[in-house]
C-alpha cells in the first residue's frame, strides 16, 4: 500500500471517531518524493522534529503551499529558537523558561505569532523532555500572563509498554484547568486512544512511511 493509501486509511479511521481531530503527518527522516502525493492530495498538517532538516527540506515546499502549517514536533534548543520562529507556524515542545523567554524574545524581534503546545512529562521520566507534571502549571501561568505567549494546549509522550489512557486523561484534566482547547497526543500506536481521551491533533510517521 502506497503512503497515500496509508494516509487516506489513517485518516478515514480518524474522521470516525472524532472530525475534529486533525492529522500531522510527521515528514522527519523522509524525503519530499515520500509524501509529496499526501501534499498533492490536499493535506495541510506536516511535523518535523529537527529545525535545520526541516528548513533544508520545506523552504521549496512552502514558498508554493502558503496553506501549510509546519509543526515542530521534537525537543528545540535555544540556540535554535530563531529559526525555530521564523520557520515554523507551531511548536509542540515547549518545555522550559530559558526556552520560554527566548522564544518570546524571537518573537518580539521577528514580528511574529506563533501557536505552542507546552510539553508535559506525564510520567516523570528522567530521558524524556518536558515540564515536569508538579511544575506545569506555574509554567502554563507564566508562558500565558507573563509572557503572553500564545498557549494553545499541551503535548505529551506516554511512556513506552504503558496502558496511555490513564496519561492522556491525566493531560486532558490539566488542559481542562487551565482553559486550553487543544491536545497534541497519539501517534501511530496509540492515536485511537489518544483521540476518544479528547486528542485534537495526533502526529502519525511511521504507520504511513513504513
Amino acid at each position: 500500500m502506497s503512503a497515500l493509501n496509508k494516509f487516506i486509511f489513517i485518516k478515514n479511521n480518524i474522521d470516525k471517531i472524532s472530525k475534529n481531530t486533525k492529522l500531522i503527518v510527521v515528514t522527519k527522516k523522509y524525503s519530499l518524493d515520500a509524501f509529496q502525493d499526501i501534499i498533492n492530495f490536499g493535506h495541510i498538517n506536516f511535523g518535523e522534529n529537527i529545525v535545520q532538516e526541516a528548513i533544508s527540506k520545506w523552504s521549496p515546499v512552502l514558498k508554493n503551499n502558503k496553506s501549510i502549517n509546519l509543526h515542530l514536533v521534537g525537543s528545540l534548543q535555544s540556540n535554535k529558537a530563531d529559526k525555530a520562529v521564523s520557520f515554523f507556524h507551531y511548536i509542540h515542545s515547549l518545555d522550559r523558561v530559558k526556552l520560554a523567554d527566548k522564544l518570546k524574545e524571537e518573537e518580539i524581534k521577528q514580528g511574529k505569532k506563533l501557536k505552542y503546545f507546552i510539553q508535559v512529562n506525564v510520567a516523570k521520566e528522567a530521558q524524556k523532555s518536558g515540564i515536569d507534571y508538579d511544575g506545569a502549571s506555574d509554567f502554563i501561568k507564566y508562558c500565558i500572563t507573563e509572557l503572553r505567549l500564545n498557549i494553545i494546549g499541551l503535548m505529551c509522550l506516554p511512556p513506552v509498554n504503558a496502558n496511555p489512557e490513564k496519561y492522556f486523561r491525566q493531560l486532558k484534566g490539566l488542559s481542562d484547568l487551565h482553559n486550553l482547547s487543544e491536545l497534541s497526543m497519539g501517534m501511530s500506536n496509540d492515536y485511537k486512544d489518544a483521540i476518544i481521551n479528547g486528542a485534537t491533533y495526533v502526529r502519525i510517521g511511521s504507520s504511513i512511511f513504513n
